[in-house]
């Protein structure tokens, strides 16, 4: 036993449970005192968490650690005061997979929590923006037995380090009448393509997918995803005038105009007398709000598809980036549409190692070369839709904007005649 007998003072942590939102410290104390195998686990943890908050540093390193035939997946974590606290002198984390559509039975949930109570330390962490089911505080000689019995279940390791990451998608088409593609089926086919991307790390840096059945981004794919693809329409949003009626008798005229027809960012909804709606569909920028405040009266149109965004992050080397829109719109309903998104995001792959510099996100590397050599190396043609403001210089040379215009309306034209 350390010098700290029994549990461990934790003041600082304490007042983290007085206040009115639920406390990740009362979760530990109650795994803590819970009379299992890893309480002593928790109980160090604690220590040393309160340790850290008293000298204002974290104390965990890095190092390596993985299960057989795999080079990533876990995430280590050593403790550089383990002579205080022993007993978590190693808290790895396992990511594991999630269902697609993070679709579970219970069954399923009772059998991970008892894998994680006999092996680990009986955090489980479902989901962060990570997208995996993160089993949180175990032992290096542990790490081995948890996977193989997740493994007989039919989980696998997530992704970790300079790969591919854990990909995500909304419930989607399983449970919302707003999805625009089957998320679960795009979501599969670029991770089984790309599995082992994820499995043995080989790239520059981390890349990340995540499938979003409608503009609304349920799973923040813009600006959380290296490739985002947004399920959206072409053609018209749909209307029933009944609904819209019933809509504005019982809400009232008043609340319409102020809380639809107002705030739509293209002021693209009118209000008729006799309380039908109006869309300018090609001032339409899909931001849903419409179709989310008049559920039954509003809805995408019929003819869906995706949009993919390339470069979303948070913030490391330049700050938080968008999504920037390479591919305005491609059909995702059958077994060819589906393969020519995931050749794309094959060549994808096939930029981002050989051109993006170590620890940098794609996002990074367009911001690095600029756009133009982004579209020119992926053989894009170049979309209004790409730009992100209006320029800023009056100097232009008409002749190359007059040529690209032209090119541009070319290509239009030629997609409209094949459609």
């Amino acid at each position: 036993m350390t010098e700290f007998e029994g549990h461990h003072k934790t003041p600082n942590l304490d007042q983290l449970e007085s206040g009115p939102w639920p406390s990740f410290v009362s979760g530990l104390k109650r795994l803590r005192d819970s009379g299992k195998s890893y309480g002593p686990m928790l109980n160090d943890l604690l220590g040393q968490l309160e340790h850290s908050y008293n000298e204002r540093l974290g104390f965990w390193k890095g190092g390596t650690i993985s299960v057989f035939g795999y080079g990533g997946g876990v995430i280590p974590r050593f403790s550089e005061v383990a002579d205080k606290f022993p007993e978590s002198s190693e808290w790895h984390t396992l990511r594991i997979i999630p269902p697609a559509g993070m679709h579970y039975t219970t069954d399923v949930l009772r059998k991970w929590a008892d894998i994680w109570e006999e092996h680990g330390s009986g955090l489980i962490c479902l989901h962060g923006q990570s997208g995996d089911a993160q089993f949180v505080g175990c032992k290096s000689d542990e790490v081995q037995p948890a996977f193989d019995k997740f493994n007989e279940m039919g989980f696998d390791l997530g992704g970790a380090g300079p790969a591919m990451r854990t990909s995500m998608n909304c419930v989607g088409a399983a449970r919302c009448e707003n999805s625009c593609y089957d998320e679960i089926q795009l979501h599969r086919a670029v991770l089984n393509e790309f599995l082992d991307e994820m499995h043995r790390p080989a790239l520059p840096y981390k890349m990340k997918f995540k499938f979003s059945g409608c503009p609304n981004d349920c799973v923040n794919a813009i600006h959380r995803s290296d490739c985002a693809f947004i399920g959206t329409w072409r053609d018209s949003i749909k209307i029933n005038q009944e609904e819209v009626k019933k809509y504005v008798a019982e809400a009232g005229r008043k609340y319409v105009v102020d809380s639809v027809v107002s705030m739509c960012p293209t002021r693209s909804i009118s209000l008729n007398d006799d309380d039908t709606l109006e869309i300018d569909n090609k001032s339409c920028v899909r931001c849903m709000h419409c179709i989310n405040v008049m559920k039954k009266a509003l809805s995408p149109g019929d003819d869906k598809g995706v949009s993919i965004m390339i470069g979303g992050k948070r913030s490391l080397k330049v700050g938080d980036l968008m999504g920037i829109p390479m591919i305005p719109f491609m059909k995702a309903d059958t077994e060819e549409e589906v393969e020519a998104i995931v050749e794309f995001v094959e060549e994808l792959f096939d930029f981002f190692a050989e051109n993006a510099l170590e620890h940098e996100r794609v996002g990074e590397v367009i911001d690095r070369i600029g756009l133009p050599a982004f579209l020119e190396a992926m053989d894009i043609a170049p979309h209004p839709n790409m730009v992100k403001h209006p320029r800023t210089s009056s100097y232009v040379r008409t002749d190359d904007f007059d040529e690209e215009a032209a090119k541009y309306f070319e290509r239009k034209a030629e997609a409209q005649a094949a459609e």
